[in-house]
């Protein structure tokens, strides 16, 4: 169940700033956590505030803070409390940056968790290098169209699979192999040194037919599975791996430079007046969105 209600605003922690929430992205993780299904890490307490990305305008700032009154910032809060849905939120300086300029706030609202998290995926955990195959499973989702962008510019060719009516969106993101999941199998036509399942649906007993020597699997997933084919490979030529990502405002800053360059756009399925919170849910529901909901908190 989804609620809109008020909550009393905090005092301000040393390096926190309190920002007026204009845009909050929806991902996969603000379902699982509201449905229970990530309590062994979330934990079982209810009520609890949803979303994780947010986009909007300083309006106060604790010790040591160094932003300003009417910055525009963007991130992601890390842990599992949550909370962007709101019209104020307070956030941590080291877990967000300004925005990337000219960007609006829904698109900005778009960015963090996803764009995080396929940066992460490529270039900390699957260490994709120049002149490297990459292979991206469910690429028309909201880390997927972040991924093909990331992958590119990291000097990689891409294969991306996705349904056939989105095979569009995954070649003019960059993608220069595209597969409909229906009609073939990316698996196929490895080796890949990276193979990215956005959801989680092969596992690395399936991807590692596809592997070059030295290769990696990433999940974005932590799932149980996930974590024992992580153990099980630690000392492995091709490994299996699980990204965990985290805001942090370096990070932050290079998606900024890359949006402003050219080089990274965010791609928004649609957008939600707060009042309609159960219906970005819902489609974030479907796993049909194209790239991120995002929820409209302040006015357009």
């Amino acid at each position: 169940m989804l609620r809109i209600g008020d909550r009393p605003d905090r005092a301000l922690r040393t390096g926190e700033v309190r920002v007026r929430v204009r845009a909050a992205g929806l991902n996969p993780k603000d379902v699982l956590v509201r449905k229970g299904k990530m309590r062994w890490l979330s934990g079982k307490g209810f009520p609890r505030g949803t979303g994780y990305d947010w986009s909007g305008e300083v309006v106060d700032v604790g010790p040591e803070a160094r932003a300003q009154l009417g910055d525009r910032l963007f991130g992601m809060a890390n842990g599992f409390a949550g909370g962007t849905v709101a019209e104020t939120f307070v956030a941590r300086e080291t877990e967000c940056a300004p925005m990337p300029a000219g960007l609006s706030f829904e698109d900005a609202a778009a960015l963090p968790l996803a764009a995080l998290t396929a940066l992460q995926a490529l270039r900390d955990v699957g260490r994709v290098r120049p002149g490297q195959r990459v292979a991206l499973l469910g690429a028309s989702g909201g880390v997927g169209v972040f991924a093909i962008q990331l992958a590119r510019s990291l000097g990689a060719h891409v294969t991306a699979s996705a349904s056939a009516a989105n095979l569009w969106l995954l070649q003019s993101l960059g993608a220069q192999r595209v597969i409909d999941y229906r009609a073939g199998d990316p698996l196929d036509e490895g080796p890949y040194d990276c193979v990215v399942d956005v959801f989680g649906n092969r596992g690395f007993l399936e991807a590692d037919r596809a592997l070059a020597d030295a290769g990696t699997y990433v999940s974005t997933i932590p799932s149980v599975r996930n974590f024992f084919d992580t153990m099980r490979t630690l000392n492995s030529e091709r490994r299996a791996r699980v990204v965990v990502v985290k805001s942090r405002r370096r990070d932050l800053q290079i998606l900024a430079r890359l949006v402003e360059r050219g080089m990274l756009r965010p791609v928004v399925d649609s957008i939600h007046p707060l009042e309609r919170v159960a219906d970005a849910h819902a489609r974030v529901e479907t796993k049909h969105a194209r790239g991120k909901v995002v929820v409209q908190v302040g006015a357009p």
